[in-house]
């Protein structure tokens, strides 16, 4: 999945895919978690925060499913 690089103090680049409505997060010390079933919306809100790292705690953590890749 590609993901696109972002301006966070903890986010390194966040992708998503559209068809498994999957979003992939990669954090600065190199880990990477995928979240399922993320609405596209989400994704697009995710992307447009102030703080990526912010919407992420309060509107993905704790709300959809994850692996750690």
């Amino acid at each position: 999945m590609k993901r696109n690089h972002v301006e966070s103090s903890n986010i390194e680049s966040i992708g998503y895919d559209s068809e498994s409505q999957t979003l992939e997060i990669e954090f600065l010390n190199g880990s990477i978690y995928q979240y399922f079933d993320v609405p596209e919306h989400v994704y697009d809100e995710l992307i447009s925060a102030d703080s990526h790292g912010k919407y992420l705690a309060h509107q993905i953590k704790g709300y959809y499913r994850y692996s750690k890749v």
